[in-house]
């Protein structure tokens, strides 16, 4: 599992500037030395160093609605790519020239954004049950309908080592499950196996290992959980923070630092940085 030998550390903590203190913070994404933030209502990217956590500077997205609530980067392409829930569209930013932005529709209200190891942007279409796969300049790969298998509102979807995707539902009570490239569940997170967690409620954002292992923002219970990539067993991760965590939403592991960062909706609305993580 993600956290075995030793308790992360809290080495800091992004707080909201004056005028966003009302905004909470809806996806979180790093590539080199920039981590990338957004939050509700904000049609501008804050990006911090990674080593100093330091603001640099806003990236504008032109025409971005009030509700982004995906990101995802690159590392191939550097580019940075946004969700729009209330225009149904992705927006990529060209990270060497952020001026260039490009976007492209998609089913109805797309939320979590990842990038798959084909370098394709995947695409949690809550308002349509399904997921898309699109090529880095907006050409539809595949898309998998859910509905066949009764599964609405996907919030976030990222595909593991095997080829599947693991996905969460943002509903009450949650779900997290994995689905083949057809569409078929392989499995799916028995609430009753793990009854020391119990149930989630309102899951988000995923992140996964590298060993397939996932971490979930169970939003509406304020913590973050460790599930195996079979989803038979699952974990609350202990992690120290003051005032508890509030509502996370964005989620991003970055496993070259060992760090993770949880991104609040709601409370103080913080971004809390991680270290020390054990994979």
């Amino acid at each position: 599992m993600c956290v075995a030998s030793s308790i992360p550390e809290l080495t800091h903590v992004l707080r909201p500037l004056p005028q966003d203190r009302n905004l909470g913070v809806t996806a979180i994404t790093s590539l080199g030395d920039d981590v990338f933030l957004l939050r509700e209502r904000g049609r501008q990217v804050e990006v911090y160093d990674a080593r100093t956590f330091t603001l640099q500077r806003h990236i504008t997205i032109p025409g971005l609605g009030s509700f982004p609530c995906g990101l995802a980067a690159s590392i191939r392409y550097d580019c940075l790519y946004a969700s729009d829930w209330h225009n149904s569209r992705i927006h990529r930013v060209d990270l060497s020239d952020s001026s260039t932005v490009k976007q492209w529709s998609v089913a109805s209200h797309p939320a979590g954004l990842s990038v798959n190891k084909e370098h394709n942007v995947v695409v949690a279409c809550g308002g349509a049950d399904k997921l898309q796969e699109y090529t880095t300049h907006g050409t539809l790969v595949r898309e998998i309908s859910l509905q066949q298998v009764g599964v609405s509102w996907p919030c976030h979807a990222v595909q593991l080592s095997t080829g599947d995707y693991v996905v969460s539902r943002n509903t009450l009570p949650g779900a997290v499950i994995v689905v083949g490239v057809d569409g078929q569940v392989v499995c799916s997170y028995d609430q009753s196996q793990a009854s020391n967690v119990g149930p989630m409620s309102g899951p988000t954002s995923l992140a996964v290992t590298k060993n397939d292992d996932i971490l979930v923002a169970d939003q509406c219970n304020n913590r973050i959980l460790s599930l195996d990539s079979s989803l038979s067993s699952a974990y609350e991760l202990v992690l120290p923070v003051d005032n508890a965590i509030q509502a996370p939403l964005g989620l991003f592991l970055d496993e070259l630092r060992k760090r993770l960062y949880v991104g609040e909706f709601d409370g103080e609305r913080r971004v809390l940085i991680f270290d020390n993580m054990q994979l």
